[in-house]
């Protein structure tokens, strides 16, 4: 009996720590998800990671999250931002690196902070002392509600973008430049001096931004020189001879393009040609 009851007493407490590891091990949801987004601006990237609350029926702005208080924007650690090339925050250089995004929610005005401490934990060791930026921007009235507060890159150009932040009812967004205009410029300048001239990607980017357009097509002439087979070439070269006001010339070019696109049998191609032909009539 003895050994019996030694026996079942051994069971009983190794289920009772198997139990007790189960539980240990056991994983649940996140109640506030985290979420990393990279975006790619102008010659550098900019990455965000945040955590992500649900309003859960709560009132948000001016109860939970006070107006005038710091607030760690978002939930858990600080939301961090980190760029790896210069950019403007409402018009304020900031410099490459990783930074804490904090803000201060108010009815009619937020204050936007960065702060060089990335690393730490909501804002309850926030130092004003330690911030790099703070700009002022004004909330707007979502279209609609908001349940999990969310942050995502917006209007996103070659030199200009929004981040926007919305919850609630609330739409908070902040204006972000970067000025790479005489970087590429030096770029294409240094690039042009050697054997492999990038003829095409220079001609389209003064073609997009506003440059010499005699020389975009003379680099258009020679990138065609080239590649005699290639409809991209072509419509590119289209786009840019309407753009001169040579409809003519575009006219012409752009049937070039259409009939090496059948040749290719690209639709797309074929369409982009077409659609030139006809802005140019």
């Amino acid at each position: 009996m003895k050994k019996l009851y030694t026996l079942v007493c051994l069971t009983l407490a190794l289920g009772g720590a198997t139990t007790a590891q189960a539980q240990n091990a056991l994983k649940l949801p996140q109640a506030s998800t985290a979420q990393t987004l990279t975006q790619e601006f102008g010659l550098g990237k900019i990455t965000l990671s945040y955590s992500r609350p649900n309003t859960k029926g709560r009132k948000i702005f001016g109860a939970l999250e006070p107006y005038g208080a710091v607030w760690r924007t978002g939930a858990n650690s600080a939301t961090t931002i980190s760029f790896t090339d210069e950019v403007m925050i409402e018009g304020q250089i900031v410099v490459p690196g990783e930074y804490a995004l904090f803000t201060i929610p108010d009815a009619k005005e937020w204050t936007i902070i960065l702060n060089k401490a990335a690393k730490q934990w909501g804002a309850y060791e926030y130092k004003q002392a330690e911030d790099v930026l703070r700009v002022k921007v004004k909330p707007a009235k979502s279209a609609s509600f908001t349940e999990t507060f969310t942050a995502q890159f917006a209007n996103v150009a070659a030199t200009t973008a929004d981040l926007v932040l919305t919850w609630e009812n609330t739409a908070v967004t902040i204006h972000l430049k970067t000025d790479i205009d005489t970087r590429i410029m030096a770029n294409i300048d240094e690039a042009m001096k050697g054997d492999k001239k990038p003829y095409f990607g220079a001609a389209q980017y003064y073609f997009e931004n506003g440059k010499d357009l005699n020389k975009a097509l003379d680099w258009m002439n020679e990138a065609e020189k080239a590649a005699p087979k290639a409809y991209y070439i072509r419509y590119w070269k289209a786009r840019v001879q309407l753009k001169k006001g040579d409809k003519a010339g575009a006219i012409a070019t752009a049937k070039q393009g259409v009939a090496l696109a059948k040749e290719a049998k690209n639709d797309e191609y074929i369409r982009l040609n077409e659609s030139i032909i006809a802005q140019a009539k």
